[in-house]
């Protein structure tokens, strides 16, 4: 099965520089994939010209006149820039001309464009923003990251069954488990919505273990994490604030002193150990789920390993036929779920 990617060449903040080539070298390791480079043509060009002659039939270039800032307005995106590449690769999805879209541009304009385009799974009231997190034993994905800022407890049970639909393709687990981000474990613990939510998860078929803990998300206590947009966002800034702090503090002692100095050259293997293992570019590529087809966002100062990797997510979540499954999975879990007791009960 080949697999095509639509790719964004003009967003993020290097643009074609980085994308071009990130996009060839992943073509030259996955030989069941082509990609259609999506951007002004007279740009692309220059990084096209010496391109290994094995790969020049896995990909063509598809012009757009237009580009989405990375600080643009979402109206102004979705209303009038209708030729941008970012709304290219969306529609190259929804006329089955490609099986993935991929960009590192704008994230509110590419979930308003995509939703808009591809429009939602049934059974699913709002696309979330899911990724892949470092834990102790490997990683996990969390979602909503921040696309739904207040959400019903329909909204966190189908966060929960999207997230558990990407685990299983992306890491090949029949049931995944699923755990609902909370101030605690009891059932008691956290607001009205939070205590619903957990009850309609509990009600689906999902391997939910019932609430997590902040601290559970590094553990690796679930494969899945669900919360809704603000909670998840904020624990994602956060996390991204630590390691950065970490790494200051740690660059700061081994260079306090000759002393210290010279420990840091002793332990360089482990500290570069360590580098990797927390290495976010080997995290890059959040998918926004719950929309008819795959669409994956690369951050946007990725450098071509970082790209690379939103690439591969991409082709193996359209492999796996990712939206089917989410809305097949969506359709289940709505068949058994038991309404929401009223006054009258």
């Amino acid at each position: 099965m080949t697999i095509t990617l639509a790719v964004d060449c003009m967003g993020g903040d290097h643009g074609p520089s980085v994308i071009v080539p990130a996009v060839l070298e992943f073509l030259a390791h996955d030989q069941d994939c082509s990609a259609i480079l999506v951007g002004r043509e007279e740009v692309l060009q220059p990084f096209l010209m010496h391109v290994d002659v094995a790969l020049k039939e896995r990909w063509s270039v598809h012009h757009a006149s237009e580009v989405v800032g990375m600080d643009e307005p979402v109206a102004t995106a979705l209303r009038s820039k209708k030729d941008s590449s970012m709304r290219v690769v969306a529609n190259l999805v929804k006329d089955g001309r490609a099986d993935a879209a991929i960009s590192a541009g704008n994230t509110g304009a590419l979930m308003a464009i995509s939703r808009f385009v591809l429009k939602t799974l049934p059974g699913i009231d709002r696309p979330a923003i899911a990724s892949t997190l470092p834990t102790m034993k490997g990683h996990t994905y969390m979602l909503d990251l921040g696309a739904n800022v207040d959400c019903a407890p329909e909204h966190l049970l189908q966060f929960g069954i999207m997230g558990a639909m990407l685990a299983s393709a992306l890491e090949h687990e029949e049931r995944p488990s699923v755990g609902l981000l909370n101030i605690g474990e009891e059932d008691i613990k956290g607001n009205e919505v939070v205590k619903r939510a957990s009850e309609l998860l509990k009600a689906s078929d999902l391997n939910f273990i019932g609430n997590i803990e902040g601290d559970d998300i590094y553990k690796g206590t679930v494969d899945v994490v669900v919360c809704d947009g603000f909670v998840g966002n904020v624990a994602l800034k956060t996390s991204e604030g630590l390691a950065r702090m970490v790494s200051t503090f740690l660059r700061q002692e081994f260079s306090r002193n000759p002393l210290t100095k010279l420990a840091g050259l002793v332990a360089m293997p482990v500290l570069k150990a360590f580098k990797s293992r927390l290495d976010p570019r080997r995290y890059n590529g959040a998918s926004l789920l719950g929309l008819k087809g795959v669409v994956v966002k690369s951050h946007g100062s990725a450098d071509v390993f970082a790209f690379r990797h939103a690439l591969e997510q991409a082709a193996e979540a359209a492999r796996q036929r990712l939206p089917e499954k989410i809305a097949e999975r969506m359709a289940a879990a709505t068949r058994n779920i038991a309404p929401e007791p009223t006054l009258c009960d």
